[in-house]
């Protein structure tokens, strides 16, 4: 019979158990594969950050401060959103975050092909405006 006043034995070797333990809060270690770059939280950061209950994203209408936390919301969102929400799956949240990255190149998609477009436009009716 083993001693009952004895403390258990750590077992170091052992890898640490990831479970489904999304939407935990900070407390969490998210586990492999969801740390990344996201793309989605990139580009569309507010948005992003309201669809994954990210609430700090919305610090991205911030002036001057904004741009830079665009940059964060990319290196940490996915660990971010991993925390903040409850995922079926560690494939489901993949998924999930893999469509925001789709989305946020098809939006810089549009905007530049709308750029391409207006600029030239735009500086050609400056050239045909009178000056004063």
């Amino acid at each position: 019979m083993s001693n009952p006043y004895q403390p258990p034995v750590a077992k170091v070797d052992e890898p640490p158990v990831f479970g489904n333990n999304s939407g935990g809060g900070r407390s969490v270690i998210p586990p492999p594969g969801v740390k990344g770059w996201s793309w989605g939280a990139f580009w569309l950061n507010w948005i992003w950050g309201i669809g994954n209950k990210t609430w700090i994203a919305l610090l991205a209408f911030l002036p001057y401060i904004g741009i830079i936390f665009c940059f964060y919301l990319g290196f940490k969102g996915r660990e971010l959103a991993w925390r903040n929400k409850r995922w079926e799956s560690l494939e489901h949240f993949n998924r999930i975050q893999r469509r925001w990255s789709v989305w946020g190149w098809v939006l810089l998609l549009i905007v530049g092909i709308l750029a391409i477009l207006a600029i030239p436009a735009y500086e050609q009716s400056l050239s045909r405006v009178p000056v004063r």
